[in-house]
Parts: structure tokens; sequence; C-alpha cells
């Protein structure tokens, strides 16, 4: 399957990609071209390896067989990669005294950028963050973390982003901004892949879909 504009750089490439665990294999000859600028939707019922072929793109899972590369390199491996791309599909983990307004001027600053440019503000108001600037990441509700975690991803600069549901526990109003917000990323040249299972959210992001375990 290939998303976006053809003759496009390749920002993904996945051949033939097989993941299995013991006997139970998840993911068997997988293929995906995501050119660079374009935005991709990996749907299905759970269990058909949304999550998966997501770690295998991010670099956290080694296939079984098959490639993966992404901007032509293997993912994962160096930190130019990871200058590179963005990703929720691992589980975070917070340090422990520091604000969600502190872990996002850490972000900024190790990535290079000025945590007072005003960006980390217009996160927090889309995402509905404003008012838990002076929270501990670890008091946050479910739903409060998700955009914590969402705004951390976005708030750095990235050529790639890698989601798994970044639509999970958000309510409508909130859907909408970061639909917004994923589109613009696109439309300004970054690339997306994402698992989802809302229908209506990725009509507002624009997304392209691969359905696994069924038609592509």
């Amino acid at each position: 399957m290939s998303a976006g504009v053809l003759g496009s750089t390749q920002a993904v490439v996945v051949d033939s990609l097989r993941v299995s665990y013991g006997s139970v294999t998840v993911l068997d000859g997988f293929s995906l071209r995501l050119p660079e600028g374009s935005a991709c939707a990996v749907t299905g019922e759970n269990g058909v390896g949304k999550s998966t072929l997501l770690r295998c793109v991010a670099g956290l899972q080694e296939p079984t067989d098959g490639i993966v590369t992404v901007f032509a390199e293997q993912p994962g491996r160096t930190v130019g990669f990871w200058r590179q791309v963005a990703t929720t599909v691992e589980s975070p983990s917070w340090y422990q005294g520091l604000t969600v307004r502190e872990h996002l001027d850490l972000v900024r600053l190790a990535n290079g950028c000025d945590p007072n440019d005003g960006r980390i503000e217009e996160l927090t108001d889309t995402l509905g963050l404003a008012g838990l600037a002076d929270a501990l990441p670890g008091t946050l509700s479910s739903g409060q973390r998700q955009r914590f975690l969402l705004a951390a991803t976005l708030v750095r600069p990235s050529r790639l982003l890698v989601l798994d549901e970044p639509e999970q526990r958000l309510d409508h109003a909130v859907k909408r901004e970061v639909a917004a917000c994923l589109r613009s990323y696109v439309t300004s040249g970054g690339t997306l892949l994402m698992a989802s299972h809302d229908d209506d959210f990725l009509g507002a992001v624009g997304a392209d879909r691969v359905v696994l375990g069924g038609s592509r």
C-alpha cells in the first residue's frame, strides 16, 4: 500500500514484515510505502498487529522477518533517528518532582528549541492543559495524561509522527483540535503514521487508511 503523492521520497518503507511471538504470528508479509508529507492510519480489530507495526517502525520491536526503514535507515538505532521521529507508542515515564510545564520545557530544550517561544502555550491551550502547568504528571487522570503525552510529543520538532490511537480518552472538542493540529503538521511537510479506531477523527485528519486483518 502507498499513501500520499506518488513520486515523493519515502519516509517509511515496510517490506514483507513478519512478527511472531512464539507460535503466534501477528503480522505476516505486510508491506507499506509512506511518502514524506503524507498521513496514513492503520485500522482493524484489536489484536491484528496495529501497535506491533508502529513499534517496528519506531525501532522498539525487532521484526521476525522482513525489512523496515525510516528515512532510508534502520529505525531506532541512532540519536539522529530520534531527532526526526516522535512517538507515543512506548509507555511514558515521568521525572519525579517535575511539573507538566517543566517536562515540556525540558523536551523543548533537549531538542534545541526555546521553551519561551509560545509553542508550549499554544499546545497546552489546544489540549486543555493550560490550568495544569503546575501539576505533577503522576496526579493527572488518564485523559489528562493522554493529552500531556500528546503535548510532549508535538512540542518538539520532528519529520515523522508515530502515534498509537492519539484520540483515546479525548472529548469531542479536544479531538477536533488534535485532528486540526495533525492535519496542519502534514500540510507543513511532516509525515504521520498512526493507529486509530475513530472514523470521524481520521476523516478530520485527512489520513489514508490501511486495514490490518482485512482488505488493504
